[in-house]
């Protein structure tokens, strides 16, 4: 029997990000894309869900109150 680690998806706004490094924590990846995505920064992220033999992460937007 070989254990093989799922691989992960990372999704924001619709655009498919490639898993920089599997090692890595979520929210070590969201960071990551923080640099390109600034509003990720406070983002919050959704999962893991399993799809197939994927597993999916999701930013998504923290959207707040003004005032």
């Amino acid at each position: 029997m070989t254990v093989t680690p799922a691989s992960r998806i990372f999704s924001y706004l619709g655009i498919h990000l490639p898993d920089p490094n599997p090692r890595l924590s979520a929210d070590e990846v969201k960071a990551i894309y923080a640099t390109t995505y600034p509003e990720l920064a406070t983002a919050v992220i959704n999962g893991p869900e399993a799809v197939g033999d994927k597993l999916r992460y999701e930013f998504l937007k923290n959207l707040g109150v003004k005032g």
